[in-house]
C-alpha cells in the first residue's frame, strides 16, 4: 500500500471505490484476468461491526478460483456447528418451531456420493462480515496488481465518455487529488457517494425499518438454554445471532422512527428476548435501516456500481452480501477483457441485463423469509396457540433450503449468451437442477482422477470436449487465432457426458454457460457465436 498523494498515478485501469467484500473481491478479480486496479477506501481499519455472517456456497465457489476460500474456511465457524434458526414464542417453554438445515459437515456428507451434478463445489460457509473484510482486504493489499488506498475517500466524478475523473481526498492528510480511470466502479454501500454522483436512482420495495445492533461476548449458559443455534427469533422482537460457535453474540430490534436511541441497547436486547444473562462486554453498538432496493440502472456511461450500492437487503436470507459478491465475479471478467481489448461492447452492457434480474429476484426471496420474521411476532400477540405457531413456521421452514436460489439462477435475457429455442429446464427451489443450459451454471463434476472439473477450467473461457473425438480442437485455435483467451478441456467420462448433455459446451469465466453442441459449427458460424458471447 502507497501512502503519499505524490506516489498515486494520473490514471488506473479501474478506480474501485470501497475496499469491503464486494469492491476488494472484484479488485481481485480483475488481477486475476491480469489488469490493475486501484481501490479507494475511507476507513483504515475494517469494520468494527460483524455485519453479514453467511458466505452461500456459489460464493464460495466463486471465491475459490481466487484462492481465498482456505482463510475463509479457517477463520469461520467450524464445519460442525449447527445452522438451526430456533422460534421462541415463551422464554421458559422449548422453541415452538426449530428449523433445521446441515452444517458445513453436514452439507458435506449429504453430497459426498453425489455424482448427477447435483452437488455444490463448496458448501456454504459462517463468517462475520468483518472478517471476510479482513480476509479479502489483506488479499488485496499484498496484491501486486492492485494498489489500495485506506484513509481516500471520492468526493465527486465526471465522466466524459472517453474516462472518468476522480476527485479524491486523502482524509487522514487533508489533500486532493484527481485521478483518471479508464472505468470506475462504486463498491461503497447502501449510501453510495458513487451512485449519488452518476444520478443514478433506485426502486424500492415498501417501506424501510430503523434497526439497533448489539454486538456482545458472553459466556453464560443461559443463552444456549434450547441447545446450539444459529439464530434465535423471539415472539418479543429481537433476534440473537451466535457468530462463532460460542461466545460472541449480536443482538438485533427494531427501533421505530422519532423513537429516542436507548441509554443501554443490551437492556433492550434482554426485555425482547424475554430473560436475563450476564454479558463479558459490548463490543459495539449499530443502528442502521433495512429497505429493499434495486437501482434502476448498473451503469452510467463508464461508471458501474456493484453491492450494497446497486441493491439494499435485509439480512434475512443471507442474499446481500452473496448478490453482491456475484456481481463482483461478473464485471470483473468483462471489464478485464474490454481493457484487454478482446470484448466488444455488448459484454459490459451485459452486467445489468444478467444481474440486475438475480437483485430483482433476491429482493423477492428476501421479502418472502421477512415476513414470516415479522408475521411471528404479530401471531404471538394477537394471542396465537403454540400449536398453531407451530405449524405456520412448519410450513414456511422451507424457506432456510433453498440451494436453488443460490446456484440456479440463468441469465435468461443476456444479450451475451447464445440462447436455445428449446423449453427451459426446470427450476427447484431446494436443489441443484444440473443442466448446460446456456445461461446458467455448469454442473459441478468430479472427473475421474477425483478432480473437480471446476478446477480444470481456464480462467478465460474453457471449451468443454466431451465428444471422444477432438471435436473442439479447431474450434479453439480458430478462437485464439481471434486472440480470444479460450482453452480446451477434454474430457473423457460417460458420466460426466452424461450430465453435461452435450459433445461440446463452452463456459465462461464464472462458470456459466455461454454456448453448447453436438456438432462443431462450421467456421463462420463459430465466428458468430464467439462475437455474441464476446460482446462484439
Amino acid at each position: 500500500m502507497l501512502d503519499h498523494v505524490s506516489s498515486l498515478p494520473d490514471s488506473v485501469p479501474v478506480l474501485i471505490v470501497g475496499a469491503g467484500p464486494v469492491g476488494a473481491t472484484l479488485a481481485l478479480e480483475l488481477a486475476h484476468h491480469g489488469v490493475r486496479s486501484t481501490v479507494v477506501e475511507r476507513s483504515t481499519t475494517v469494520s468494527a461491526h460483524p455485519k453479514m455472517d453467511f458466505i452461500n456456497g456459489r460464493s464460495m465457489e466463486l471465491l475459490r478460483r481466487l484462492g481465498v476460500t482456505e482463510e475463509i474456511r479457517r477463520r469461520g465457524v467450524a464445519p460442525d456447528e449447527p445452522f438451526d434458526f430456533h422460534w421462541v414464542a415463551d422464554p421458559e417453554q422449548p422453541p415452538v418451531s426449530i428449523w433445521e438445515y446441515p452444517s458445513v459437515a453436514g452439507i458435506r456428507q449429504k453430497f459426498a456420493d453425489a455424482t448427477d451434478g447435483s452437488a455444490p463445489l463448496e458448501p456454504y460457509q459462517r463468517l462475520q462480515g468483518s472478517l471476510l473484510e479482513d480476509v479479502l482486504r489483506r488479499q488485496v493489499r499484498e496484491h501486486p496488481l492492485v494498489d489500495l488506498r485506506e484513509g481516500w475517500d471520492l468526493l465527486d466524478l465526471t465522466d466524459d465518455g472517453d474516462g472518468v475523473s476522480a476527485r479524491l481526498s486523502d482524509v487522514v492528510h487533508g489533500t486532493e487529488h484527481t485521478l483518471r480511470a479508464s472505468y470506475l466502479v462504486g463498491c461503497d454501500g447502501g449510501g453510495s457517494t458513487v451512485r449519488r454522483c452518476a444520478g443514478i436512482t433506485t426502486q424500492q420495495s415498501g417501506p424501510s425499518t430503523r434497526h439497533c445492533d448489539v454486538y456482545f461476548r458472553s459466556q453464560d449458559p443461559a443463552l444456549f438454554r434450547n441447545g446450539k443455534f444459529f439464530l434465535t427469533i423471539s415472539a418479543g422482537g429481537a433476534t440473537l445471532v451466535n457468530r462463532d460457535g460460542g461466545r460472541t453474540w449480536t443482538g438485533t430490534f427494531v427501533l421505530p422512527d422519532g423513537e429516542p436511541e436507548p441509554a443501554d441497547p443490551l437492556a433492550v436486547v434482554k426485555e425482547r428476548l424475554g430473560f436475563d444473562f450476564a454479558a463479558d462486554e459490548v463490543l459495539n453498538v449499530a443502528y442502521w435501516y433495512g429497505r429493499l432496493a434495486v437501482a434502476d440502472s448498473y451503469r452510467a456511461g463508464r461508471v458501474f456500481l456493484a453491492g450494497d450500492s446497486a441493491h439494499q437487503f435485509y439480512p434475512t436470507g443471507g442474499h446481500g452480501a452473496n448478490t453482491g459478491l456475484g456481481d463482483a465475479c461478473d464485471l470483473g471478467w468483462k471489464l478485464a477483457a474490454t481493457l484487454r481489448g478482446w470484448a466488444g461492447p455488448r459484454l459490459l452492457d451485459s452486467y445489468e441485463a444478467e444481474r440486475r434480474p438475480v437483485a430483482l429476484f433476491n429482493r423477492e426471496m428476501c421479502a418472502n423469509l421477512l415476513a414470516v420474521w415479522m408475521r411471528f411476532p404479530q401471531l404471538a400477540a394477537a394471542g396465537a396457540s403454540r400449536p398453531q405457531l407451530a405449524a405456520y413456521l412448519g410450513k414456511e421452514s422451507f424457506q432456510i433450503d433453498n440451494l436453488g436460489i443460490h446456484f440456479g439462477y440463468r441469465y435468461t435475457g443476456s444479450p451475451v449468451v447464445r440462447h436455445e429455442d428449446a423449453s427451459e429446464p426446470d427450476w427447484q427451489w431446494q436443489s441443484i437442477v444440473p443442466t448446460t443450459v446456456p445461461g446458467g451454471r455448469a454442473p459441478n463434476m468430479r472427473l475421474e482422477d477425483g478432480a473437480p472439473l471446476f478446477d480444470r477450467l481456464d480462467a478465460g473461457f474453457t471449451l468443454v470436449d466431451l465428444s471422444g473425438e477432438n471435436r473442439g480442437k479447431d474450434l479453439v485455435e480458430q478462437a485464439r487465432r481471434r486472440g480470444l483467451p479460450v482453452a480446451l478441456l477434454t474430457v473423457d467420462s460417460p458420466a460426466v457426458h452424461a450430465v453435461w448433455e452435450r459433445d461440446l459446451v463452452l463456459v465462461r469465466p464464472d462458470h456459466h454457460v455461454a454456448w453448447r453442441g453436438d456438432v462443431a459449427p462450421a467456421p463462420r458460424a463459430w465466428d458468430e457465436v464467439l462475437e455474441q458471447v464476446t460482446g462484439s
